[in-house]
């Protein structure tokens, strides 16, 4: 059915990911530089380092009205929109490591760091704040709905990135917590994956979760609950559930609520039947849409959700349907 900014006052920190003692250095001294393999030839990964009074400052000292995640907040830092994530000091090591080896123009960037006070065992890391926010939030805007092409067009460069985790990076890496409110949009409506940094590498020897790797919130993939396995396949089934929302606007899909919802593609059903099946499905506030176009989509959706990883798509198959979309 289907087919970075310096200010005056900054010190820029540069990493090498073989080299954690300068990593782990809380100073503004450290001369080594970091080269990803899958960079251009002169490009250098930079970190500014920020103070924690303007981190305080960018976000109202850490108050809830700033707060838009669990330890994460928005804020401005000279005129720049940031989201700032509190960490403990283990974990920042692997989400600068990572994203030190990746380059991907649909990854939100790290910005920045600040180790926190000197007797202090949290750090923050600084990012970009993409412009409209997530895409749970955007979809949940009646009065300013998403058109469709701009959803196909999120689907598409979202599928770019992970493809990029799965097939160029190396080694490769799975996302583990693809979702729509870790997609952010662009002022041009733009999609971006956020929480990279937290991915982990599909070799063998990294088969299985790390017990304290946090289980995505909503509906995961069934081996991932079940087994914590960590495979390439755990994405694609997120990714289905980004398509659901997408097409339907709707959140908080469980297992039964999806597959009530799908039950139009279900069987044997004629082609009207299927059509008036998807009308029901669609957003309400999406009023103008190619129906050929929703319905191979829904039909990706459906395999990506499939209970058994063997039966989903690779991202190189979803790739190849999104792209005749945009």
């Amino acid at each position: 059915m289907y087919m970075k900014r310096l200010r005056k006052s900054d010190v820029v920190h540069s990493f090498s990911s073989t080299n954690f003692p300068t990593l782990w250095t809380p100073t503004k001294t450290s001369t080594t530089w970091c080269l990803s393999p899958d960079l251009l030839v002169g490009i250098k990964y930079y970190l500014l380092n920020y103070s924690i009074e303007e981190l305080q400052k960018a976000t109202k000292k850490f108050s809830e009205e700033n707060k838009i995640g669990d330890f994460v907040y928005k804020g401005s830092v000279n005129d720049l929109e940031v989201m700032i994530k509190r960490m403990r000091l283990e974990d920042t090591r692997q989400v600068i490591d990572l994203h030190s080896k990746i380059n991907h123009i649909n990854i939100v960037n790290l910005l920045g760091v600040c180790y926190g006070e000197s007797n202090d065992s949290w750090c923050y890391l600084v990012f970009e704040l993409p412009k409209n926010g997530c895409l749970r939030d955007c979809l949940s805007e009646p009065c300013n709905p998403l058109n469709w092409y701009k959803r196909t067009q999120i689907a598409f460069d979202i599928a770019t990135c992970i493809y990029y985790l799965h097939c160029c990076s190396f080694p490769s890496y799975a996302h583990m917590n693809v979702s729509s409110r870790n997609i952010f949009i662009t002022a041009y409506w733009r999609g971006k994956l956020a929480d990279v940094g937290r991915a982990l590498a599909t070799s063998a020897t990294l088969s299985k979760r790390n017990d304290s790797v946090e289980i995505p919130k909503g509906l995961v993939a069934p081996e991932y609950l079940l087994h914590g396995s960590v495979s390439e396949k755990v994405d694609i089934f997120a990714f289905g559930v980004v398509l659901l929302e997408l097409i339907s606007g709707r959140d908080n899909f469980d297992g039964k609520t999806m597959k009530d919802s799908l039950g139009f593609l279900l069987g044997e059903a004629s082609e009207g039947s299927c059509f008036e099946g998807l009308r029901s499905f669609m957003d309400p506030n999406l009023k103008d849409y190619p129906l050929s176009e929703a319905l191979c989509l829904s039909f990706l959706a459906k395999d990506c959700v499939a209970d058994d990883p063997l039966i989903r798509p690779t991202m190189d198959d979803i790739m190849k349907v999104l792209a005749k979309m945009v």
